[in-house]
């Protein structure tokens, strides 16, 4: 006769064991229904004649009236005759359903009712072990008037800031030089000049692009002080982005500038942000703060914003460099003593911030440099935490070299109604006025290459060496001093002094080249560097980009160098398009290696979609 009752497989869990029918892959609609029988009931059937006498006990008490492995359950049902399931219906209560005749069953509650009786006597407590089932009151619903919190909030944010001044934000007048060009001309100038593009953002009804200005006159034509300073430094005439930037932001409107690096973008905002300060209505001596804040996402970018700044010496503006690693306490006497501008790097900002040693609330000019290394250094969270004690009238500019999603959020959440100025196009691309070279090479003839290289280089030639880690940085520093050429290194395990004097003595030509991690990949600002050399391609064709950026700037020419491996292949396909785009040669074997990555990816993918008996594999 076939047994109502299956063998099953066994698995612990909690002390007790759970079945598992052996004839079917699936768990049963009782699957936290256990039985110390060690068999599988179906679930229409039950034991004996009788009806199974059922009652609840506290969840607490499960693992006493189970016994270790089941063995005090076991002794309960031989002692009575009767057969045992306990059921857990929630945190608080089990059900316990005991099957057998009238008799088995009062003995086997009462011999449970024992175990729980003597834990209490034990423990000096009351755990109930048998529990009416609790009728609860359905709670009234309660409703979230999102809009008119939403409203609220607005009023409070107004409120917080109802005794702030106004910000004074439009001081443009238009050269008439500018104002005579017709549009066809802008648009032919706009062509030429790395075909610069304009977009306003605002929604509804759109507003006049402002003409770009040529000369430096011609932007600052009211400001003569401004001109004066600029003559100072030596420039000739604005680059693209500025010749188009400077307008936009002495109207007032807030701007998106993405360019590539070494186009001017830190001019680009500095300039029309001096202005914005001169002529607030609050007196400077007045503010309780600085008025004008620019967020950078290393310290060496920050570092070489606070030189530019300092090179203009602008009505006397007093600026201070804050960023982690730094002299704190330097930083934090200089803050206190009231400063004009602040440079920082979101962290240590944000320190200060927190310990109530600078106030925001006075800022009106905030730069966002470098917004999309900002995010891939996981700076989003000090950022939104910095603005909440900026004033919403601000005035914000965002530069960036590249528009991925994560930048195109952050614009969205914290500049208002902004026009975008781009160079060239939103695609990723590398600057046109470096010769970009991949060479195919095997991992173990890098090293060989590079000191070849060395040998051919010029003694006025410059050049910076990329590396993906720190020890490779090291270890080719000392090789190259070894054979007596001037070269140091620099990455994040040395001190910032240490960092900033190597910077110095590569900029002043004490050293002929340093080698690098990604860390110089952006803010290094050598306007004579003349090669870029890239032992390790970088984790990403972003940091591409960035590297080879560091040669060719201010209107120079320059080369680069790459070093391409087979671990390399994923990236061939987006070098080719970078090198494409910059009309460079692009090797045959990329190509064919771009290809073979190709297929392996589509290959993996057909894997994924077999099943394993038709992929080769085995069934577990």
């Amino acid at each position: 006769m076939e047994s109502d009752w299956e063998p099953v497989s066994r698995q612990r869990m909690g002390g007790w064991e759970k079945k598992r029918n052996a004839r079917n892959d699936g768990w049963s609609s009782e699957a936290r229904s256990y039985d110390a029988g060690g068999w599988k009931r179906p679930a229409n059937q039950g034991f004996g004649r009788e009806g199974a006498l059922s009652f609840q006990i506290d969840t607490k008490m499960v693992g006493f009236v189970i016994g270790r492995g089941g063995s005090k359950i076991k002794e309960i049902q031989e002692k009575s005759g009767a057969r045992i399931k306990i059921t857990n219906e929630d945190y608080q209560f089990s059900e316990v359903k005991i099957f057998g005749n009238h008799s088995q069953q009062q003995n086997a509650k009462h011999l449970i009712d024992e175990i729980i009786e003597n834990y209490q006597k034990e423990q000096g407590v009351y755990l109930p072990f048998q529990a009416e089932p609790e009728i609860k009151e359905k709670e009234p619903e309660i409703f979230i008037d999102w809009i008119a919190l939403r409203e609220q909030a607005k009023i409070d944010i107004a409120q917080k800031w109802a005794a702030l001044p106004p910000v004074l934000k439009t001081f443009y007048v238009e050269a008439k030089a500018v104002s005579l060009r017709t549009d066809e001309e802008v648009a032919q100038w706009r062509k030429e000049n790395n075909d610069i593009t304009c977009e306003d953002l605002i929604e509804g009804g759109k507003r006049v692009i402002p003409k770009p200005v040529q000369t430096f006159q011609e932007a600052f034509e009211a400001f003569p002080d401004v001109i004066a300073a600029i003559e100072d430094a030596g420039f000739e005439k604005p680059t693209p982005i500025q010749a188009q930037a400077w307008p936009i932001i002495l109207q007032g409107y807030d701007l998106i500038g993405i360019a590539q690096t070494g186009t001017g973008k830190t001019l680009a905002f500095l300039l029309p942000g001096f202005i914005h300060l001169d002529n607030q209505p609050i007196p400077r001596h007045e503010r309780k703060g600085p008025g004008m804040l620019v967020l950078s996402p290393t310290r060496e970018l920050a570092l070489q914003i606070q030189e530019e700044c300092s090179k203009y010496r602008y009505k006397g503006f007093k600026s201070i460099c804050v960023y982690g690693g730094g002299n704190r306490k330097e930083q934090i006497n200089v803050v206190t003593e009231g400063v004009d501008i602040v440079i920082a790097t979101p962290g240590r900002l944000h320190d200060l911030q927190m310990n109530g040693i600078i106030n925001l609330n006075s800022l009106t000019y905030v730069v966002l440099d470098e917004a999309d290394r900002m995010l891939d250094l996981g700076f989003e969270p000090q950022i939104l935490k910095i603005f909440i004690d900026i004033r919403p009238q601000r005035q914000t500019i965002m530069t960036s070299a590249t528009w991925p999603d994560g930048v195109r959020r952050l614009a969205e959440k914290y500049l208002k109604d902004p026009m975008m100025v781009y160079v060239g196009s939103l695609d990723l691309a590398a600057v046109t006025s470096v010769k970009q070279t991949v060479i195919m090479i095997e991992e173990k003839e890098k090293r060989a290459f590079l000191l070849k290289f060395v040998e051919s280089l010029k003694p006025t030639d410059k050049l910076i060496t990329f590396v993906s880690r720190k020890v490779i940085a090291d270890d080719i520093t000392s090789d190259l001093c070894l054979r007596y050429y001037y070269a140091d290194s620099l990455h994040g395990d040395k001190e910032q002094c240490d960092r900033e004097q190597t910077l110095d003595q590569f900029r002043s030509g004490k050293l002929q080249m340093i080698v690098a991690t990604d860390l110089a990949s952006r803010g290094l600002d050598v306007h004579d560097v003349t090669h870029v050399f890239n032992y390790d391609f970088p984790r990403n064709v972003e940091e591409y980009v960035h590297r080879v950026g560091r040669t060719g700037r201010a209107g120079r020419e320059g080369e680069s160098i790459t070093l391409f491996c087979r671990n390399d292949w994923k990236h061939a396909a987006e070098l080719i398009a970078i090198l494409a785009r910059a009309n460079q040669e692009v090797p045959d074997e990329l190509v064919q290696m771009a290809k073979r990555y190709e297929g392996f990816k589509n290959k993996k993918a057909m894997e994924k979609r077999m099943t394993p008996r038709q992929s080769g594999g085995y069934w577990n």
